[in-house]
């Protein structure tokens, strides 16, 4: 993979030379199925920089990311996740269509990409989900292959030999996932700190229907959080042990865009604005929170000691707190030869430019001192998000 070609116009971020100023580092990975290869980038330049997050939460694809995150020592993360993205977009029969040549451009690209999406659609995805052999239609109800189009018995073996689950289970760093229960609706999170991690847990965070059937755990059947919510990151902040916290928020779907002119740019824009995490707004909502919390704290601060030994007090009390938060936020910004497929285009070609993109954002984002910075606004609440041109938006 030749991603190092790809970003050195960006330069490369130099490590983090001091500790810095937060309890916790989290990074927190939405879902988005093929453009997830971003997310690895991302973690590749947080890995070149020394920041380790202690904390990964994700879902659906960003919970396969997470895994191989927290389930591989520091040294040997991006190997892992560059072994899990090249397994996946491997197919040497179509990843010349496309390649750059004489008649190459963007139209030519347009089309290639659709090729490969196309051929994912009838072929799956190498270690990932291979085509249900009978059709949905013809199958008996309640079986797998009436439910779902694609197996992903295929992820398991790939999860299995990628990920070491023992490390997860033991806790050196926070892991959540999160799913919707089929029977209640309700999202859930699988964290390793209340529930021992399996296979199943992450392919259940993945399993978007009808694509996937759901997976079925300890009695219950789970599909993908992006059912849902697409992102974890309300799980982080809103955590009942509340922490100074630098958060890297990494999406894959932007929920601003163009209008669109035709029925596949219809398509595209329905799809970024239902699977968008709204970060910005949830951002904003959250600094609503934590202002509101501010002024508790200095309300209660006030309060003569008689009026501390009340009901009101104990419930207000545990909601008071001076925690800070950097919210940083880095989202994918399409290419304008993607379209409505470009969630289950799996070649080589766009995975190396997804992978590209995150480490050269990630690096002009933190060439921005502040994003490491303990902020000092009234409401401890400091969000960073750089646009395409480098600029604060």
């Amino acid at each position: 993979m030749n991603i190092a070609l790809k970003t050195e116009r960006f330069g490369r971020v130099g490590r983090v030379q001091h500790p810095v100023p937060f309890d916790c580092i989290a990074l927190v990975l939405q879902g988005g199925g093929a453009l997830g290869a971003y997310q690895a980038g991302v973690y590749e330049a947080l890995a070149e920089a020394s920041l380790h997050p202690n904390w990964v939460a994700g879902i659906s694809i960003g919970a396969i990311n997470a895994a191989l995150i927290a389930g591989n020592p520091p040294e040997v993360r991006v190997e892992k996740l560059r072994a899990f993205w090249q397994t996946v977009t491997a197919d040497p029969w179509s990843d010349w269509v496309g390649t750059p040549g004489p008649f190459g451009g963007d139209l030519v690209r347009h089309w290639a990409n659709h090729w490969h999406a196309a051929d994912a659609v009838f072929r799956g995805a190498e270690g990932f989900f291979t085509p249900r052999m009978v059709p949905a239609y013809l199958a008996p109800a309640g079986t797998l292959d009436a439910i779902s189009f694609y197996d992903t018995s295929a992820l398991k073996t790939t999860l299995e030999r990628l990920v070491d689950f023992d490390r997860i289970n033991a806790g050196e760093m926070r892991f959540s996932v999160g799913a919707v229960n089929v029977a209640t609706g309700n999202l859930v999170y699988f964290d390793n700190r209340t529930h021992r991690i399996r296979p199943e847990h992450i392919m259940a965070s993945g399993a978007l229907p009808p694509a996937f059937a759901p997976v079925e755990i300890e009695g219950e059947h789970y599909w993908d959080g992006g059912v849902v919510s697409n992102t974890p990151l309300q799980w982080v902040v809103d955590g009942a042990e509340r922490q100074d916290t630098l958060a890297f928020q990494v999406d894959l779907w932007s929920a601003r865009g163009a209008i669109p002119r035709t029925m596949p740019e219809v398509m595209t824009r329905q799809k970024e604005i239902q699977y968008s995490s709204r970060t910005r707004a949830r951002s904003d909502q959250f600094r609503k929170e934590q202002q509101l919390r501010s002024a508790l704290t200095e309300l209660i601060s006030k309060l003569p000691d008689h009026l501390r030994d009340t009901p009101e007090y104990a419930l207000l009390a545990p909601e008071s707190d001076r925690k800070v938060y950097n919210i940083i936020q880095l989202i994918y910004q399409a290419h304008r030869t993607e379209g409505e497929s470009k969630d289950f285009e799996f070649s080589t070609r766009s995975m190396e430019d997804h992978w590209a993109a995150g480490l050269s954002d990630t690096i002009r984002t933190l060439r921005h001192p502040e994003v490491l910075e303990r902020p000092t606004s009234a409401d401890g609440v400091f969000t960073f998000d750089i646009a395409a041109d480098g600029r604060l938006s």
